[in-house]
């Protein structure tokens, strides 16, 4: 917050007021408002300039002042002044203490820079980047920034190959079911990161707390079941016109990847709210730990249901 601020008192004279308005307005580079408090430095309300301006110049200020106004107390967290600016259309707000005295003023370009930096960084965290950095640092730091998480894709880049593995027999003998591996893997991965993408830019902005966690999950479900229905109806069709003599492939990857998609929405909304409820950045949510955590549960959903469904035809 910004300490410089015009301030007058409720109990002066409009002609006073002007002369103190001059005066202080020497230390102000913007004047956006004029304040008006009382004798214990209380913020009472606003004074608008054009009421100042036609009002007799013995008026009293406090017959002239409005009480519409919006404070922000000097603990308030920067995402909330943020969100609460952006809300009301602030230009600018007063800073006050828990007693409602006057202690400074924040500017909505001071909360741009806010904003710019939050999002910064919450597109390196979606990027997999752990640390803040720019383009024009060095090697090291720039690597050192990406490795973690390229690490935890490895990882689960090796976990997915130990899946495939395990069902090595069953696609040597099926080999039509190696074709669809990146798709079931690609979509979950892509679901993932849509479903955590909505949830994150909701709890950013405040709009998610209208809601339980259960009606969230359950609107989320509603739209992986329609998301699901349209993508392996679909691939059913693709399928069945393309590949035909083999209607076991056709039920497998169609039921895989609606399997995938409801896994991954739910999985999806679930990790970035729990992350936000444990108080860690949900942001890191969106990035390579869905899309790798989706891969390997997409993968595994459908090499177990092509054993299954294959057995049945």
């Amino acid at each position: 917050m910004a300490k410089e601020y015009i301030a007058v008192n409720s109990n002066w004279d409009v002609t006073r007021c002007i002369d103190e308005i001059r005066h202080q307005a020497e230390d102000v580079d913007e004047i956006y408002n004029v304040y008006v408090i009382d004798d214990d430095n209380i913020l009472i309300g606003v004074l608008p300039l054009k009421q100042l301006l036609i009002s007799h110049s013995k008026k009293k200020i406090a017959n002239i002042t409005s009480d519409d106004i919006i404070s922000l107390k000097v603990d308030t967290p920067a995402e909330d002044v943020a969100i609460i600016m952006q809300k009301y259309d602030l230009v600018a707000a007063p800073v006050i203490d828990d007693l409602g005295r006057l202690l400074g003023k924040i500017t909505f370009d001071d909360i741009v820079d806010f904003i710019r930096d939050e999002a910064d960084k919450d597109y390196q965290l979606i990027s997999g980047i752990t640390e803040d950095v720019e383009a024009s640092d060095k090697v090291w730091q720039l690597t050192r920034a990406r490795i973690p998480w390229l690490l935890i894709g490895l990882i689960g880049g090796i976990l997915g190959a130990l899946v495939i593995t395990n069902y090595e027999d069953m696609i040597s003998e099926y080999a039509g079911l190696a074709m669809f591996l990146p798709l079931i893997a690609a979509m979950g991965g892509n679901v993932g990161v849509q479903s955590s993408s909505i949830v994150v830019q909701g709890l950013a902005n405040k709009t998610l707390g209208l809601e339980s966690t259960g009606k969230k999950l359950l609107k989320e479900l509603g739209v992986a079941i329609i998301a699901g229905i349209v993508c392996s109806s679909l691939m059913f069709a693709f399928n069945f016109f393309f590949f035909s003599d083999s209607m076991a492939l056709t039920a497998t990857v169609s039921i895989a990847l609606f399997s995938a998609i409801i896994f991954a929405s739910m999985f999806g909304t679930f990790v970035p709210l729990a992350l936000n409820h444990f108080k860690i950045d949900p942001a890191l949510a969106t990035g390579p730990f869905i899309t790798t955590i989706n891969d390997i549960m997409g993968i595994s959903l459908y090499l177990l249901i092509a054993s299954l469904v294959f057995n049945i035809f």
